[in-house]
């Protein structure tokens, strides 16, 4: 039933060795199919909805109360079980609405409708937009790179702020733009820009930008130009946008760029005279928002960057391209109505869907990938951070012609599958009625009865993670004035509801100075015990709930624990299931968690003794817990950050069953404190530690503290760099230290919520600093074992292995159990991964030639080479034919 026809563990570790290594595997990298395309047959549902109506007494109820985009409610429906499926968020509702209720009742009768109307919208929007993207004989026009300028503070003189000049570095491809100041003896009031290709190209032009660190250089004085003097620019609506390169793909296929032409900025200035012609037209007519961007954690950037209207995320052309479709839109609802009659509104809805893509893809901050050569979308990342040069879409010759494109695949797809589940050896029907209900509200307060849910399934808010409704509120106001002709129930607000939203957000409570991070955290832990509470309200009395959670940080599950502690509910098993996409995780040089946990919970029976349960009674059966979960997850090939995560859900587990449970230490005024989960996980920690400093040396006694993080970073991350939080983790659980210290010990470097793991050569310490840990070569001896290791692989890349074998014969190093268990350790847990011969982690290569020399005890595990990356041009994902 699960549709998982392969081997998971064995396909993990080869994508790990091949993520390590920089490596694109073939396909998506497991030699299978994903889960979700292989489709369950009828005798297998109608054995399913057998065993689960002998099991509850009637079809049970799935509802998960943030749905998001629905997955969860999606599967549900696939399965032919009843789900409802909520969410705060009027644009996720409306998500829902389109990709899990309306196939899921109406199937694939309604493609040919979306089709043929979409076709019809796509006609009216590009007709109007036609005269304002000019084309070139034989061209389509793949993007338009654009930069955003000011005035020069110094001459008045248009400054374009670029970070480098290059449209494409691949081999034999390359291209970049020149810069020209003067024409004909005549200054210029902005530059002229010259596309040039190959050998013309002057490459250290070409790295050379207007731009970086978030100053600029003027390129009329080569003076610089202050940060403070960009944001005031922009705030004072001085800065503006210069269009200096055109991808363009031939008749032929190829791809290639040109120069902006006459006939490029007559229109883009026609366009602009539209838009301002327009849009109080528009505003007027409830066409084109009108809102201002609330201050918030992902707001501030745009408006210190002068963007005070959800409007000026757009350049003119662009927002004129999309308020031309939300007034095509608003008129092609009767006319639907008129000919669908009660289908259109489903037709409609799906229809709406292609503004939310043009959206995403065609605004100041979607930007121009030179590395893929392709379009990045507004929300490549979790953020609206401010683009310094951005790309935009051909809205007349390709942009709404491919969101219908990718709407009806999409809708295909989906209904395919709903529509293949079941239906394999049926012969009169799938025989299996699909019951989805959407709503939106707060999941604190859901529209179900007590004890009305048999399973309530859900993948909750990530604690800091995503601030989903400042970031949707980029959609909303947009969407209300198309998907809200439809739907106006999700759109009643000005802007989304951030009030009820379950985040920790520190942004609601910059009011409070110091104290904003506790508020949010507490806010958060507030809210997602309402929501727990509120499950545990509509849940039968034998029901489950099922709780998905991805998160790194302590805090998130130390929060996440305590609501579901005091919610009343006991977690009865977990475990983790790897869940994360490969292109979002950075593999080769920073590590993430690549696991969802998913946590199994049941209503708590609370206990009748009045007897007190305090740490230090269940330490024991936590400490156990954790161990035993880490000894088999760590079998089924789980490592790393996830065996680190995979311990959490047990230890909760221990704690549930025993709530509630007092903290060892009493607060400041002496009483008895509810224990904080976090007190708990430390000791999975300490668990997690010992067992796989034994695994890595052989023993489980420390070798000292800064060599055993060492060994265990390499071991749980497997990259040189990784989050500071959970660095932070990792060092007290090793041995009570902070990265502060792991700093000055040279063994770290932190950085942007990162922590680095630094390599030999960066830890050498200058003679006035000899006596600190470090790498220090005429050192008569060492305190720490890694320090002497790392001076030994120094000296051996600096000097050549002759000398390493004089440092280590000279401290006795080649008998020293202590220097050779921590070769040993490093052996095992650094990547051995070669690429092209060459080493990707440099100290494993040091290692290996070392102990081949002169370490005969060391066993050396096996070296994997892998192939070379593959050209990142190649078969890139904006081809649009």
């Amino acid at each position: 039933m699960v549709g998982i026809w392969g081997d998971p563990v064995r396909a993990r570790r080869a994508l790990d060795a091949a993520n390590a290594a920089g490596v694109r595997l073939k396909g998506n990298g497991y030699g299978y199919k994903p889960a979700f395309k292989n489709s369950p047959s009828s005798t297998e549902l109608r054995l399913l909805h057998d065993v689960l109506t002998h099991t509850w007494g009637e079809m049970p109820v799935v509802c998960d109360p943030t749905a998001g985009g629905g997955s969860i409610p999606w599967v549900a429906s696939r399965m032919g079980l009843p789900a409802v499926a909520n969410d705060l968020n009027g644009v996720a509702a409306s998500v829902l609405t389109a990709g899990v209720a309306v196939p899921s009742h109406r199937a694939g009768a309604l493609t040919p409708h979306i089709r043929r109307w979409g076709q019809e919208l796509v006609d009216r929007v590009t007709a109007r937009l036609g005269a304002y993207f000019p084309r070139g004989d034989g061209e389509s026009i793949v993007a338009y790179v654009w930069a955003n300028a000011v005035p020069c503070p110094r001459t008045s003189r248009l400054v374009p702020l670029i970070k480098d000049k290059w449209l494409q570095k691949a081999a034999g491809k390359e291209a970049a733009v020149t810069m020209t100041l003067e024409l004909d003896g005549q200054e210029l009031r902005e530059p002229h820009f010259e596309v040039v290709f190959g050998r013309d190209i002057d490459r250290q032009d070409a790295a050379a930008g207007t731009v970086a660190r978030g100053k600029a250089t003027s390129p009329y004085d080569n003076l610089v130009i202050d940060g403070s003097y960009l944001k005031a620019a922009a705030q004072d609506g001085l800065m503006t946008q210069v269009l200096y390169a055109v991808a363009v793909r031939s008749s032929s296929g190829e791809r290639s760029f040109r120069s902006p032409t006459s006939a490029d900025l007559e229109a883009i200035a026609a366009a602009k005279r539209a838009y301002a012609e327009q849009a109080p037209i528009w505003e007027a007519h409830g066409i084109l928002p009108t809102e201002e961007l609330p201050e918030g954690a992902k707001t501030a950037e745009p408006i210190s960057m002068g963007s005070t209207r959800w409007t000026d995320l757009f350049a003119p052309r662009q927002a004129l391209a999309h308020g031309i479709f939300a007034e095509e839109f608003a008129g092609l609802i009767p006319d639907v109505q008129t000919e669908l009659g009660d289908d259109a509104r489903d037709v409609l809805v799906e229809l709406a869907m292609m503004q939310g893509k043009a959206l995403n893809w065609n605004s100041r901050l979607s930007s121009w990938d030179v590395s893929r050569q392709k379009v990045r979308s507004t929300f490549d990342t979790h953020n609206l951070g401010f683009k310094w040069t951005f790309a935009e879409f051909d809205a007349a010759g390709a942009l709404y012609s491919w969101c219908l494109e990718q709407l009806v695949d999409a809708y295909e797809e989906i209904s395919r599958l709903l529509g293949e589940s079941g239906r394999a050896d049926l012969v009169d029907g799938d025989g299996f009625t699909r019951n989805v209900l959407v709503s939106q509200g707060s999941a604190a307060s859901l529209p179900l009865e007590d004890g009305s849910v048999t399973h309530v399934c859900m993948d909750p808010p990530y604690y800091d993670n995503v601030m989903y409704a400042e970031l949707a509120d980029y959609f909303y106001v947009w969407e209300k004035r198309t998907l809200g002709r439809l739907l106006p129930e999700f759109f009643v607000d000005s802007l989304t509801d951030k009030d009820n939203e379950a985040v920790a957000n520190p942004a609601r409570f910059a009011a409070m100075g110091r104290r904003r991070r506790e508020l949010a955290d507490l806010d958060y832990e507030t809210k997602m015990t309402t929501i727990f509470e509120e499950a545990h309200r509509v849940l039968r009395d034998a029901g489950v709930l099922s709780v998905m959670f991805t998160h790194k940080r302590a805090e998130a599950w130390d929060t996440l624990g305590m609501s579901l502690l005091q919610a009343g509910f006991t977690i009865e098993t977990s475990w983790p299931v790897n869940t994360e996409s490969e292109q979002s995780l950075h593999q080769a040089n920073m590590n993430s968690a690549a696991s969802t946990i998913m946590l199994v919970c049941r209503k708590r029976n609370e206990r009748n003794d009045d007897h007190q349960v305090y740490l230090d009674d269940i330490e024991h059966d936590i400490r156990q817990a954790a161990r035993e979960a880490a000894t088999r997850f760590q079998h089924d090939g789980i490592d790393g950050v996830d065996l680190l995560l995979s311990t959490y859900g047990p230890t909760l587990s221990v704690i549930s069953q025993n709530w509630p449970v007092y903290s060892s230490t009493p607060d400041a005024d002496g009483r008895d404190q509810l224990l904080r989960p976090e007190d708990a996980l430390a000791l999975a920690r300490e668990e997690i530690v010992d067992l796989r400093r034994s695994r890595l040396i052989g023993q489980v006694a420390k070798v000292d503290g800064l060599t055993d993080f060492v060994l265990l970073a390499w071991d749980t991350f497997g990259a040189r760099e990784f989050p500071f939080d959970t660095a932070r983790l990792l060092a007290l659980a090793v041995g009570g230290l902070d990265v502060d210290e792991l700093e000055r010990a040279k063994i770290v470097s932190k950085a942007s919520g990162k922590v680095k793991l630094l390599t030999p050569k960066e830890r050498l310490r200058r003679e006035a600093d000899s006596g600190l840990p470090g790498v220090t070569p005429e050192a008569s001896s060492f305190e720490f074992v890694i320090d002497a290791v790392d001076t030994a692989l120094y000296i051996a890349e600096a000097d050549g292995q002759q000398a390493a074998k004089r440092f280590l014969d000279r401290h006795g190093y080649t008998s020293d159990a202590g220097f050779i268990s921590t070769l040993q350790g490093l052996a095992n847990a650094i990547p051995r991964t070669k690429v092209k011969g060459a080493w990707v982690v440099p100290e494993a290569g040091l290692i290996d030639t070392l102990c081949t020399l002169y370490f005969d005890d060391v066993v050396l595990p096996g070296a994997e080479e892998m192939a070379a990356p593959t050209d990142p041009n190649e078969n890139t994902l904006f081809d649009l034919e």
